[in-house]
């Protein structure tokens, strides 16, 4: 079976410094950009991350420092991966909570305006979990037959995630091959950011996710205690999340002087 697509879809991968989407970095992206058409094009970056990569992860994922002391940084190649991804949905394994997160801290620190309201994601981990409850080398195993030799190599992980996502439209009759359903079905929650400090209320309202405001909306908060934004702002939190909030501070600030 195909993808049934009413425009392109990358799939990506990434290998990191580590899983904190705040301050570690990409040291190796992969895409796989597939056409309505069924044409594909795949393009792996290695990248320099500006920082030590701990022995701990080069153990897992194999890229070392000196592999990348001479590749490009993320910020050198951002226009070209952003270029690669523009009016595109977005395709991966676990992505919604973390690659796409980092991704957009990564496109934001180089100074690119990187949103996903124009886009859908489907999370083919997600879609996974709730038919099997496994990992990418099982799932790639249960539905593809094949064993993942290379696992957590960008490239092969890209490449696995988006067969594994193909034989589950095979699999499964009531899995509808629309990226958007898709997209709604692989989504655990939805949240204003991509790393989940921000929520939506019943209404469509943002709300904090997190802390002594979980659960109240942005809005009433910042009215009442704007020394909280201040101090977010400051603190260590994603780019992204700091972007929304500031979007919502400044529709606060609209609406007072209209």
């Amino acid at each position: 079976m195909e993808l049934n697509l009413t425009r392109p879809i990358c799939f990506f991968d990434l290998e990191t410094t580590g899983t904190n989407v705040a301050k570690d970095r990409i040291v190796e992206i992969s895409v796989l950009k597939v056409y309505p058409n069924g044409n594909k094009e795949s393009k792996t970056w290695l990248v320099n991350p500006e920082m030590e990569i701990p022995k701990e992860v080069i153990a897992i994922h194999g890229i070392s420092n000196e592999k990348v002391a001479n590749e490009p940084t993320f910020k050198d190649l951002s226009r070209t991966i952003y270029a690669m991804i523009k009016d595109c949905d977005l395709g991966g394994f676990n992505s919604d909570r973390f690659d796409i997160p980092l991704l957009a801290e990564e496109m934001l620190r180089a100074e690119l305006d990187f949103d996903m309201k124009s886009m859908v994601s489907i999370d083919v981990q997600t879609i996974f979990h709730k038919m099997e409850k496994r990992t990418l080398a099982a799932a790639y195993k249960f539905y593809c037959q094949k064993d993942l030799t290379d696992a957590h190599s960008a490239e092969a992980d890209t490449l696995a995630t988006y067969e594994v996502l193909l034989s589950q439209l095979d699999r499964y009759p009531d899995l509808e091959n629309n990226v958007k359903k898709l997209a709604e079905f692989s989504t655990h929650r939805q949240f204003a950011d991509f790393a989940g400090f921000l929520g939506y209320d019943k209404d469509g309202a943002e709300v904090f996710a997190f802390g002594k405001h979980k659960g109240r909306k942005v809005l009433d908060v910042l009215d009442k205690e704007p020394g909280y934004f201040g101090w977010i702002l400051n603190a260590d939190f994603p780019l992204y999340t700091k972007k929304v909030l500031t979007q919502v501070k400044l529709s606060q600030l609209n609406n007072k002087l209209g």
